[in-house]
């Protein structure tokens, strides 16, 4: 962090301090020379999986198709690593021509002249330009009136949901938990009554790992339906009723002390702290909990539940509604229609090289499109007779596009998604586990849509300070490192350090924008 943090300084010190690049030659796009050559720092379709292979069909394609040389990247999990990677990178002048990165780094990006404005790149590209880019989307990485990022849709909305074993529940004989203490009962029975029947004192209610993001502050994503049940879910309440943070409402105190009870009394996986995103699947998958807060795909693809599918073939999860809190509130938790943002080096556009991206990036949600997604033909997928992507007699079904073993393939799969349902259905096929139930993520996608969540906004980003502050004082307050008695003075500090100058901030600016809402709870009927 403190390093991060250096370089931050560095980057901001340094300002519009310009590298001299020497232009290359122009070359023919057909030949393979410097221009031809294009460097890609991609966020990875699955971090569980190895990068996309340099020696694979896709690199091969793009070099037969197009004369281009590409050499892909995959960029860290984790955020700050992210920022740390392309940050040291703008300090060297050594960024490479294209790679994604979030609206707050681009921002410092762009001041210090570092990527190139891209509002003439649009028409090179008309296709993938119909399908990705509109006025909102061009809206979330343009700067003073010129759009430096091409911003693409970065997610399924309201893609999670809470799951539960019913295997274990069934064999407790306890019903489907609704209210917060349905949950309490539910969660304290899987950690105490021996739900997995093998005599061993070795599981947990509920699991969990610290997911940040910038509308889910504080515990993260994965505490949020308990926030959802005191109606505090999210780091901004958008409502016009009562807009503001979270964390000044009385509510998320009360949420904190929901939370530190089953913290305290060892509810939740312990290990909740220190999992980071691929040892938290490992745990449900080898039976450490029977509930948590999932993702459609993460849970129900074939390739990520088959571990969990071969530990326990007649286990089973369900999806349930969020609990439902002592004013009635209920929620999975907040959402804001997101966006995955590549930007151009300045570099890459001195050297000529805006043309050849755009060409690569239109063949990508073109011609390439099959490939990007799915993979090799006859391989990891088949044609039918109407040219449709299929399973059916592919040689080795082991190596079927769905299954971990063609991941790696499909790691680029992100930069050409643009979610209709005919996409989603495919992306996500039915299949059967081994006890016959039959798994279908993009209907889990519907069910998941249709709980109740709620609607928020992106607001201004705050102090490195003031983040590390916010989220260490609330996880302390959850382990009982601070005793929720001294809520009221931490909240003070807080503010002294800039939390009250934020939410003014925040109010501003969702007001500038008529941001806030009437109604903010969203399920699909």
């Amino acid at each position: 962090m403190k390093r991060l943090a250096k370089i931050i300084s560095s980057l901001l010190l340094l300002g519009t301090v310009l590298a001299v690049f020497t232009a290359c030659e122009r070359i023919d796009i057909e030949g393979i020379g410097e221009l031809n050559k294009i460097e890609l720092w991609y966020g990875p379709y699955t971090n569980d999986a190895p990068p996309l292979p340099d020696d694979g069909v896709l690199i091969d394609l793009v070099e037969k198709d197009l004369g281009i040389s590409l050499k892909a990247v995959p960029l860290p999990s984790n955020k700050e690593e992210q920022q740390e990677m392309i940050m040291e990178a703008a300090l060297s002048n050594s960024l490479p021509d294209i790679f994604m990165v979030n609206r707050d780094l681009l921002s410092v990006l762009v001041r210090d002249n570092y990527v190139t404005k891209l509002d003439g790149i649009y028409h090179l590209m008309p296709e993938r330009t119909a399908k990705m880019y509109d006025d909102v989307a061009r809206a979330t990485s343009s700067f003073d009136g010129h759009s430096y990022g091409l911003s693409q849709s970065g997610s399924v909305d309201r893609n999670e949901g809470v799951l539960v074993r019913k295997d274990w529940l069934d064999r407790l004989g306890l019903p489907v938990p609704v209210t917060l203490d349905d949950y309490y009962n539910v969660l304290k029975a899987f950690t105490i009554n021996d739900p997995d029947g093998d005599g061993i004192n070795n599981t947990y209610g509920y699991g969990a790992y610290i997911e940040i993001r910038a509308i889910e502050e504080g515990l993260g994503c994965r505490f949020a339906p308990f926030f959802g049940a005191f109606g505090v879910e999210g780091t901004f309440n958008a409502s016009k009723k009562n807009p503001g943070l979270n964390i000044h409402k009385p509510e998320y105190r009360e949420a904190l002390e929901y939370i530190h009870k089953l913290v305290s009394e060892g509810l939740v996986d312990p290990r909740w702290t220190t999992y980071d995103k691929n040892q938290f699947r490992k745990a449900w998958k080898s039976g450490k909990f029977g509930m948590m807060r999932e993702q459609n795909a993460a849970f129900a693809m074939e390739s990520n539940y088959k571990d969990f599918d071969d530990n326990f073939p007649e286990g089973e999860w369900i999806l349930i509604n969020p609990p439902v809190g002592p004013k009635g509130h209920s929620s999975v938790g907040a959402y804001s229609p997101g966006h995955r943002t590549y930007a151009v080096s300045r570099r890459a556009q001195e050297l000529g090289k805006l043309p050849i991206i755009a060409r690569l990036l239109e063949w990508m949600s073109t011609d390439g499109y099959i490939t990007v997604v799915y993979g090799e033909e006859a391989v990891n997928y088949m044609l039918d007779d109407f040219n449709n992507v299929t399973l059916e007699g592919l040689p080795d079904p082991s190596l079927a596009y769905t299954q971990k073993a063609a991941a790696p393939a499909l790691q680029l799969r992100n930069m050409v998604y643009y979610n209709s349902n005919e996409e989603l259905e495919l992306r996500y096929p039915v299949w059967y586990t081994a006890n016959g139930k039959k798994m279908s993520a993009f209907s889990l996608l519907r069910d998941m849509q249709k709980c109740p969540w709620t609607l928020t906004v992106n607001v201004p980003s705050i102090s490195k300070e003031l983040k590390d502050f916010y989220e260490t004082g609330v996880k302390s307050f959850v382990l009982g490192d601070m005793d929720l008695k001294t809520w009221g003075s931490w909240l003070r500090e807080f503010d002294r350090m800039g939390g009250a100058d934020w939410e003014r901030r925040c109010l501003l600016y969702a007001d500038e924008n008529d941001l806030l809402l009437t109604e903010t709870i969203v399920m699909d009927k």
